[in-house]
């Protein structure tokens, strides 16, 4: 399960005013619903309409899950909008964010997909795939949703995909220049002209495979 915190709930919550038990004034269950679906909602673009709060589980005092199962959409979403309604925008603490976390089946973990505040109280996110690796996919995918301290979260996701691309990039030129290097004293030499011939080959291949830029973002 993704992050939870264990202190009492900071996000807005209503209380319901002393009555006259003949009045018609709504349940506590239905003053619940009412303040869990002024905090936030999704949609899932060209699959669904806005959901707000209240069609998530809660599963610790700051933090919420979605079933997709439970919305019997035509098709997996590839993307979703998260976005924060006013009043829990405005009462989120300072150094306080609502993060954002996409499991997408059961027998796999809960990745970070980014977070919510008063900065950016809105984001459209791009959901990953469950793959067939190490095992096919089990169970249903979760939309997770926790309030958690803003400096513990990791980097964007965007920002992880950057490096690792750089990461592959970086390693298949040296594995590149490895194949004309010499060795002078414990220093590699290689030609002057070594990265013009490692871009040119990376061209090439490219072009032959266009799925062979995809083996560089894992």
């Amino acid at each position: 399960m993704y992050p939870q915190l264990l202190e009492p709930s900071i996000l807005p919550t209503y209380k319901a005013a002393p009555r006259d038990p003949s009045s018609s004034s709504h349940s506590p269950r239905q003053l619940a619903a009412a303040a869990a679906a002024a905090m936030f909602g999704v949609v899932f673009p060209d699959h669904s309409f806005p959901l707000d709060a209240t069609a998530f589980a809660q599963v610790a005092p700051n933090s919420w899950a979605l079933d997709l199962s439970t919305l019997s959409l035509a098709a997996a979403p590839r993307s979703a909008v998260v976005f924060l309604l006013p009043v829990a925008a405005a009462a989120l603490p300072p150094g306080k964010a609502v993060a954002v976390y996409f499991q997408p089946a059961a027998n796999r973990p809960f990745a970070f997909l980014g977070a919510l505040g008063p900065g950016r109280p809105s984001a459209s996110l791009p959901l990953p795939e469950a793959g067939d690796e190490p095992e096919p996919p089990l169970g249903p995918a979760k939309l997770g949703v926790a309030v958690e301290d803003a400096a513990a979260l990791p980097p964007p996701p965007d920002g992880q995909r950057a490096e690792r691309v750089a990461l592959r990039v970086g390693e298949n030129l040296f594995n590149f220049m490895q194949s004309f290097c010499g060795a002078d004293g414990g220093k590699l030499v290689v030609p002057t002209d070594i990265l013009d011939r490692w871009f040119r080959k990376f061209q090439e291949r490219a072009k032959k495979d266009p799925s062979y830029l995809k083996t560089f973002d894992f």
